[in-house]
C-alpha cells in the first residue's frame, strides 16, 4: 500500500533522465537541421522556384535529420533503419505541406520578397514541423518498451 502523502511520477526517475537526454540531442539536431535547411534552401532559391527549393532541402535534411536521430536521441530502440526512415517519409510530406504552404502565402503577399525574406518565413515553420517529428517519432517510431 502506498503511503497516502507521496506522490507518484508521470515519468521514473530513469525515464525522465532518458526524456531529457533526448529533447537535447533532439534540439541540438533540430537547430543543426533548420540552420542547414535554411541554408540550402537560400541557395537553391537562387536558381530554382520556392516549392523546388523546398522541396530538395527538405528531402537531404530529412534523411539526415532522421538518421542522426536514430543514432543519437533515440539510441538504444530496437528500430529498424528503414522502419524509421519509411515513418518520416510520412512527415516529409506533412512538413513539405507545411513549409510550401508558408512560403506559398508569403509570396502571395509579398511577391517580390528576396530569397532571404522567404527563408526567414521558413524557419518558424521548420520549427514547427520538428516539434511535431519529435512528438511522433518518440511516441510511435522510437517508443520504448516497458519490461
Amino acid at each position: 500500500m502506498r503511503h497516502p502523502g507521496a506522490r507518484r511520477s508521470a515519468f521514473p526517475r530513469l525515464g525522465r533522465t532518458a526524456l531529457t537526454r533526448e529533447v537535447c540531442w533532439f534540439v541540438v539536431i533540430g537547430i543543426a537541421s533548420t540552420l542547414a535547411q535554411a541554408l540550402l534552401y537560400w541557395v537553391l532559391r537562387h536558381w530554382s522556384p520556392p516549392v523546388l527549393a523546398n522541396f530538395a532541402a527538405l528531402l537531404v535534411v530529412t534523411v539526415l535529420n532522421t538518421e542522426a536521430n536514430r543514432r543519437l536521441t533515440f539510441r538504444g530502440t530496437a528500430v529498424r533503419v528503414l522502419q524509421a526512415h519509411l515513418v518520416a517519409g510520412g512527415l516529409f510530406v506533412l512538413a513539405y505541406l507545411v513549409t510550401s504552404g508558408a512560403v506559398l502565402l508569403f509570396r502571395h503577399y509579398r511577391p517580390t520578397a528576396s530569397p532571404a525574406a522567404e527563408t526567414l518565413v521558413l524557419a518558424p515553420s521548420f520549427a514547427l514541423v520538428t516539434v511535431v517529428r519529435f512528438t511522433v517519432l518518440r511516441m510511435i517510431v522510437f517508443r520504448r518498451r516497458h519490461r
